[in-house]
C-alpha cells in the first residue's frame, strides 16, 4: 500500500470514529422527541377497536414496554442497538430490521437515480449558463432553474401522473413494478426502470435547479481568479482552461452541496414515495408515523442518520481526490 493510500485509510477510519457520537446523539434526540409526541401505539389500537377500558390500554403499554420510565426505555433501546436489535414492530408484526432491509433497496434506487440525474443535468445547465453568461440562453436556464426550485414536489408529481400516465399512457402511475405481469430477468429490470422514471424526475427537479445555480456561480467565480489569467498568458485555449482547470475547481462546491442535501433528499423521498406509492423507507415512515409505530420510526431515523453520515464521508473522500491542495494524514 502506498503512503497516500495508507493516509486515506487512516482518514476514513478517523472519520468513522467521529461519526459514532453524531449517530448516538441523533438516536437519543429522536427517541426523546417521539416520547414527547402525543399518543402512542396502545391508544391507537384501542381507538381502532372502538374504545377500550383503561386496564386494557395499560396492559398494551406493559406489553410494548411503554409503562417504564423514559430513561429505562432509552437505556434498553441503546443496549439493544449495540447488537443491531432495533426492536419489533407490533403494527407490522415483524422485526424492525427486516422491514428496513426490505424497504432500503427501493429507496436507495430512487435516491441514487435522483442524485445521478440531478447532478448531471444540474451541472450541465450551470456550465452552459456560465459559458453563455448574460445572453438569452443564460436567462432561459436561470428562469427554468428558479421555476423548478420553487415548484412543490407533490404538485410536480401529480402533474406528471396526469400528463404521462393518464393522458398519454406512456408510464405507470404508481408502484415499483407490475406485480401482475410476473416479469423476470431483463424484462423485470425494464419494468422497474419504467416505474422509476416519474418519481426520479419529480424528486430531481428541486435539486438540479439548486446544482445549476450553484455551478453557474462557481464557474463565474473561478473564471475570474488569477490562475485563469496566468493560464491564458501561457497560451492555453479557452477550452483547455475550462476543461483542465475551471470545471474541476467549480465542481467542488457542487459536490459538497450534494452531500449536505442528502438528508433533505431523504425527507423529499417521503413526499415522492407517498405520491407514487413507491415501496421505500419514505412511504414506510409516513405509514408508521400515523400508526404511532415508534420502534419502526426510530429504526428509520437511525438508518437515515447512518446513510447521511456515510454519504458525507464519501463526499469528503471525493473532495480529497479532486482537490490536490487538501492534505490528509
Amino acid at each position: 500500500m502506498t503512503m497516500a493510500g495508507y493516509g486515506l485509510g487512516r482518514y476514513i477510519v478517523r472519520r468513522l470514529l467521529q461519526t459514532i457520537p453524531v449517530v448516538l446523539g441523533v438516536v437519543i434526540l429522536n427517541f426523546l422527541l417521539l416520547q414527547m409526541a402525543p399518543g402512542d401505539l396502545a391508544t391507537v389500537l384501542a381507538g381502532e377497536a372502538g374504545g377500550a377500558p383503561k386496564e386494557y390500554i395499560d396492559q398494551l403499554r406493559q406489553r410494548f414496554g411503554q409503562d417504564q420510565p423514559v430513561y429505562v426505555q432509552l437505556f434498553n433501546y441503546l443496549k439493544n442497538l449495540l447488537v443491531l436489535d432495533l426492536g419489533y414492530s407490533f403494527r407490522q408484526s415483524a422485526p424492525v430490521l427486516d422491514l428496513l432491509l426490505k424497504r432500503l433497496g427501493p429507496t436507495l434506487l430512487l435516491m441514487g437515480a435522483t442524485l445521478v440525474v440531478s447532478l448531471l443535468i444540474g451541472v450541465a445547465m450551470g456550465l452552459l449558463a456560465a459559458l453563455w453568461v448574460r445572453t438569452w440562453k443564460d436567462h432561459v436556464i436561470s428562469v427554468a432553474a428558479i421555476i423548478f426550485y420553487a415548484t412543490p414536489l407533490f404538485w410536480i408529481g401529480l402533474m406528471l401522473i396526469l400528463v404521462f400516465s393518464i393522458k398519454l399512457d406512456w408510464l405507470p402511475t404508481s408502484g415499483m413494478e407490475d406485480v401482475v405481469a410476473f416479469h423476470e430477468g431483463f424484462a423485470r429490470a425494464v419494468d422497474i426502470a419504467r416505474h422509476l422514471v416519474l418519481p426520479t424526475v419529480t424528486l430531481s427537479m428541486f435539486y438540479l435547479a439548486l446544482y445549476a445555480r450553484l455551478m453557474r456561480a462557481s464557474m463565474l467565480e473561478q473564471r475570474g481568479l488569477d490562475y485563469v489569467t496566468t493560464a491564458r498568458a501561457k497560451g492555453l485555449t479557452e477550452r483547455q482552461i475550462i476543461t483542465r482547470h475551471v470545471f474541476r475547481n467549480a465542481l467542488l462546491p457542487v459536490i459538497t452541496m450534494a452531500g449536505i442535501q442528502f438528508g433533505s433528499l431523504l425527507g423529499g423521498s417521503v413526499v415522492v414515495e407517498s405520491v407514487f406509492a413507491w415501496p421505500g423507507l419514505g412511504q414506510l415512515a409516513y405509514q408508521s408515523l400515523f400508526a404511532r409505530d415508534f420502534n419502526l420510526l426510530l429504526g428509520i431515523f437511525f438508518l437515515s442518520a447512518c446513510l447521511v453520515v456515510i454519504v458525507n464521508l464519501l463526499v469528503d473522500v471525493i473532495y480529497v481526490l479532486l482537490d490536490p491542495r487538501i492534505r490528509i494524514g
